[in-house]
């Protein structure tokens, strides 16, 4: 299989061509925070650190880590290393758990941002002929517009499409030849039930390949999508604290982790506990520094996504170094009587068993002093016709091999098929019902 590329040059870099690019742009980046943004000055004073003591690369574990807190006590625009007038776009989140934290971009971010958007975009294979179907969100949330600049900065033909209305989704697809999805991978999962239920086979599309992100996925769940949809499935990477969608990539020679464009963000994996700095291959929380944003740069920002490095060399060429899937979130780590659980442990249950579909939900409550999981399974047309005792064996086996795998006792309630609410954006997973 060949390889394309968006910026081969850079993209094939020997390491330390690479590394000599991210100190000249780090030791840039710090002095210029450190002379503009207040908060990150007093940050790097209250632990004796100025931009001449970064030296080299491993310098940077003596900055100060940056956390959303930082963010939203400095809403809105605390951070920005610019004047507002320099500022061409802002993005935001939800704020569903506080205030929102808001991004800003100049002109020469957003033309920063569509070329990697593309170089991930060239990573998928894709390329100006494609027809390019984006169903990620527009507005407010950075996937759709990110995509649609990026796809469009590649040449290809962009359908902003967006998010919802899911059966005029499909008629398009199948109208205009669609041959790139993004979307999230739950959602994927939906466009396929719904196809299935338009009668229409996977195969009278021109899908080739899928790009899912913007929330944890299994590699079993990967399989599900490419089997539905008939698409390689591929993943990426991207926050918006960080640029957006785009700061990794998954190519199409390995399924082995996503190349991080490290010319523009520097990665480090940390002990999230200590914050100790962890070598390569070990396992802890994603921290991110931005080499390059001119608005709105951040330093050793905790992504709380927990993933890896690894700098082996990748089939396709690129010596960037790749990112493991992420497998869960420290902030999403449920904690059931003592045991740690990641909703993407359970998901890796569920789809290796015949029967049952990768919708689910966990709904976690505590009764006395007592923390109760039950995990709310979506069961196949087929096996909801089945007798009573073959439901209930089903039932036995999925909180058997729960509690095999994540060491947990828990509830299992199977639920009739389509019952579980589809998302359209990021699935809810999890609803803790606890007063803590």
């Amino acid at each position: 299989m060949s390889t394309i590329y968006w910026e081969e040059e850079v993209e094939t870099l020997p390491r330390a061509g690479l590394e000599s690019i991210q100190l000249k742009r780090l030791q840039r980046l710090v002095a210029r925070v450190y002379g503009k943004v207040a908060p990150y000055r007093q940050k790097m004073d209250a632990v004796g650190i100025k931009p001449q003591d970064i030296r080299c690369l491993a310098d940077l574990s003596k900055l100060p880590f940056t956390v959303k807190e930082d963010l939203r006590a400095n809403y809105p625009f605390g951070l920005f290393t610019v004047p507002l007038d320099e500022v061409v776009r802002v993005h935001a989140s939800s704020g569903t758990t506080g205030k929102p934290t808001v991004v800003g971009y100049t002109k020469k971010d957003i033309d920063t941002w569509a070329s990697l958007m593309a170089r991930a975009l060239a990573c998928a294979g894709a390329t100006s002929g494609d027809m390019v179907h984006n169903a990620y969100g527009y507005g407010l949330f950075t996937g759709g517009l990110g995509a649609h600049y990026g796809a469009e900065k590649l040449g290809a033909t962009v359908i902003p499409v967006s998010g919802g209305n899911t059966k005029r989704q499909i008629t398009i697809m199948k109208d205009f030849g669609s041959t790139v999805l993004l979307s999230t991978p739950s959602y994927a999962l939906n466009l396929a039930e719904t196809m299935d239920e338009m009668g229409i086979d996977p195969q009278e599309l021109s899908l080739r390949v899928g790009i899912f992100g913007a929330e944890p996925w299994s590699e079993n769940m990967r399989e599900e999508v490419e089997r539905k949809l008939n698409l390689k499935a591929v993943d990426i990477y991207g926050l918006s604290e960080v640029i957006g969608p785009g700061v990794a990539m998954e190519c199409l020679q390995t399924t082995k982790g996503m190349h991080i464009f490290e010319d523009h963000f520097l990665p480090e994996i940390i002990d999230p506990a200590t914050g100790e700095v962890l070598p390569p291959g070990q396992q802890g929380e994603l921290v991110f520094t931005t080499l390059t944003k001119e608005a709105f740069p951040i330093i050793r920002y905790r992504t709380k996504d927990i993933s890896s490095l690894c700098y082996d060399t990748c089939e396709c060429g690129r010596t960037l170094v790749r990112m493991g899937k992420v497998t869960g979130r420290t902030d999403d780590m449920l904690i059931i009587r003592g045991v740690n659980v990641f909703p993407s442990q359970v998901e890796h249950v569920l789809v290796g068993i015949e029967g049952v579909e990768p919708h689910y939900q966990i709904v976690v409550e505590r009764e006395g002093s007592m923390d109760t999981m039950t995990v709310e399974v979506e069961i196949s047309d087929r096996i909801f016709s089945d007798e009573v005792k073959q439901i209930e064996q089903l039932t036995h086996r999925i909180t058997a091999d729960i509690k095999d795998i994540l060491g947990v006792t828990c509830r299992v309630k199977l639920v009739n098929p389509r019952a579980i609410q589809r998302s359209e954006g990021k699935a809810q997973r999890v609803i803790d019902k606890r007063k803590i």
